[in-house]
């Protein structure tokens, strides 16, 4: 790529937090970027070059939005990846690319490239619909899970015994062994083109037990330095074998045992390096953009331990957002809060994050749950 960065129309499939989040890291380097999202006031309506209301999933859409682009990435993984091939075939580059990014929409496809490159992971089975699940009865406890479709926790049912075989999806799906881990790790490793290769430190993280997703994140994960080792080598080994370029979130499992499992990959920035903004000499949205762009990437360092609160919408609230306890939460040392822009509020909706650091990973996870009671959205 002959011009210079500043110089290169970027184009970004998705306009929520995340790319926000990016818009914000990109002004640092005086980038020119585009966002394209189905939501008129999504949170990067107001902040890019331009903005663009359509559907990422249309062909047509997303290969107008992508005729004066130099550069085109994403910031959620719905979108239509056979427009995307186009645009790489007349010369655009499109980072992560579209092959990958097709193959990760589809939880199935995601497993099978485990089992056949050799990367540790659950025991499963593919499933056509439900009566192939409820047929497989002696695999159980497992997890089922959509092919296609599922997102933020959506989509993935827990079935323990017989009893719960009534909860399987009717649709193309998998269905994998239940993993007795101690943890959920997560690791976000970049590749650029050049093959330079950098992982974040590893994260522990905490979800949600009625919504399935994040609700806390710490980092650095206190497990042994021999796990830690692993959990780099094995990140490093799924991107390489991808030959992916951009930025990779790898959720893992820990086992009783002390092995490494990967759980599940996405192809962009993601919940688990939120805290990268103010813990990491360079955060993941910067990251994310020296990847694409093919510059050396940062340094990954952390600066101080630090915890990640996603804050979450209430339940039993929807409508225009309101946040109680502003006050008393920016008068804690070491908080940092980041709304998301969402003027609509509905129970567990990701309406911002708040990263919290300090030297002390006990006074982290003190004030970590402090944080969570006090910021409260409702409508």
């Amino acid at each position: 790529m002959n011009k210079d960065i500043t110089d290169l129309k970027i184009g970004v499939l998705g306009g929520g937090q995340l790319g926000r989040m990016m818009l914000q890291s990109s002004t640092d380097f005086n980038l020119d970027i585009h966002m394209i999202d189905p939501d008129p006031n999504a949170p990067c309506s107001k902040m890019a070059n331009s903005f663009t209301q359509g559907a990422l999933t249309d062909y047509d859409t997303i290969m107008a939005f992508g005729a004066d682009k130099d550069v085109l990435t994403i910031e959620i993984e719905a979108v239509n990846t056979d427009a995307l091939k186009e645009l790489e075939k007349q010369g655009k580059k499109v980072f992560p690319q579209p092959a990958i990014v097709e193959m990760i929409q589809d939880k199935r496809k995601q497993k099978t490239f485990y089992k056949a490159n050799r990367i540790p992971t659950a025991d499963f089975i593919l499933t056509e619909n439900a009566e192939e699940v409820k047929s497989n009865a002696s695999f159980l406890p497992a997890v089922n899970k959509l092919g296609k479709g599922g997102y933020d926790g959506q989509g993935v049912q827990i079935i323990k015994t017989e009893a719960d075989l009534e909860k399987a999806f009717d649709a193309p799906s998998l269905l994998e062994k239940l993993v007795d881990f101690k943890k959920e790790l997560s690791v976000i490793v970049a590749r650029n083109e050049a093959g330079e290769v950098k992982c974040f430190p590893l994260v522990e993280m905490a979800f949600h037990p009625t919504a399935n997703l994040v609700e806390f994140l710490f980092a650095p994960a206190e497990v042994a330095k021999e796990v830690e080792e692993k959990a780099y080598a094995l990140a490093e080994d799924v991107i390489s074998k991808l030959d992916m370029v951009g930025l990779l979130a790898v959720e893992m499992f820990l086992t009783q045992d002390d092995q490494i499992l990967v759980n599940e990959i996405a192809p962009r920035t993601h919940n688990s390096g939120h805290q990268t903004i103010e813990a990491n000499i360079t955060s993941q949205f910067e990251q994310h953009l020296r990847a694409i762009l093919n510059l050396p990437l940062g340094s990954t360092e952390l600066i101080k331990p630090a915890a990640m609160v996603n804050v979450l919408g209430e339940d039993g609230y929807t409508g225009n957002a309101k946040y109680e306890g502003l006050n008393e939460l920016l008068s804690i040392p070491g908080v940092h809060l980041h709304l998301y822009g969402k003027k609509l509020t509905k129970p567990f909706r990701k309406m911002g994050h708040i990263t919290i650091t300090d030297e002390s990973t006990e006074t982290l996870k003190t004030k970590a749950l402090k944080v969570k009671e006090i910021l409260k959205v409702k409508a």
